[in-house]
Parts: C-alpha cells; structure tokens; sequence
C-alpha cells in the first residue's frame, strides 16, 4: 500500500462511491488508485461527508485487518452518508410495494424500520414489529427487505432478526 513513501499515522481518507462501493481506503497515501467515478456501478466519488466536510475515515495504518467497510453515519454529523441514505430510502420504499400488507402494516414497516437502524431504546420494539410484519409477507419481499437492510440495521437488530 504504501509504494515506499513514509506510511502515515492514524486514519487515512477513504475515497466511496455515492453507491457505497470502495474505491479507496488509503486516498492520501495512494492518489495514483483515486478515480472520479465508480469502475462497478459509474456513480461518483466522494472523500468527505456531503453534509459536514468532515473526510471519511479511511484505513487505519497499523491495523492488522485487510479489510475494510466505509461508516454508514458521519463521525461528525451523524448523517447517513448517502449511500446509507439510498438504502434507507429503498427499504421504505420496497415496504410500500409489498402487496400481502395492508396499509397501516405498510405504515408500521415503515416505523419499524426507522427504529432498527441504530441501537436505541426503540429497537427490540422495531424488530418485534419487524417480525410481526414480515410474517404476512412472502419469502420474496422479506429476502428483498433483508438485502436492503443488512447492510444499515443496527448490530442488535441484525443479532435478534437473522441469528446465526
């Protein structure tokens, strides 16, 4: 990663594509991999919150894991970056497609979603509603909605909802 410069210390900025997709986590130490757009989906790039400015934290030099996953909330602001914000939006979205619900099940899929996106006291209320919800919608809409939200529910949530 560090193509013989001197590694910086602390975190770097990653570079993330308005779809969520990561083009790099070490922007600053390696500007030669930056691009404009996203090589998998075309969207454009970012290096910092479109709300606050504030970079988006990238690789932590000296961590031992290969692996990184972008934030889904500024560290900042704590505003959904906009690739959380697209699945939010989707998710209430495919939750008023789902033709097994009535509307006020639409409306409450809704809430529940909101309530399961972050660890609150509002969770395990979400998710009991979740449950309750999906248990009158079909495998296909319940594995789309799981598809959408995996990625932004909240740890507890993803924990009470798809164990193991």
């Amino acid at each position: 990663m560090s193509r013989g410069r001197l590694r910086a210390e602390g975190y770097d900025v990653a570079q993330i594509c308005l779809n969520g997709h990561v083009i790099n986590a070490t922007s600053r130490e390696s500007p030669e991999d930056n691009s404009p757009f996203c090589g998998q989906c075309g969207s454009p790039t970012i290096t910092q919150c479109p709300s606050c400015k504030t970079d988006i934290r990238g690789y932590l030099w000296g961590s031992m894991s290969l692996h990184f996953q972008p934030a889904s909330y500024c560290l900042s602001c704590g505003k959904p970056y906009p690739w959380t914000e697209t699945k939010i939006k989707a998710a209430h979205e495919l939750a008023q497609e789902l033709e097994d619900l009535s509307p006020e099940d639409k409306e409450t899929l809704s809430k529940s979603i909101d309530d399961i996106l972050s660890d609150s006291s509002r969770t395990e209320v979400g998710v009991t509603r979740f449950k309750r919800i999906m248990g009158k919608v079909g495998k296909e809409g319940t594995s789309a909605l799981k598809s959408v939200l995996v990625d932004i529910i909240s740890e507890t949530a993803k924990k009470l909802l798809w164990p193991g």
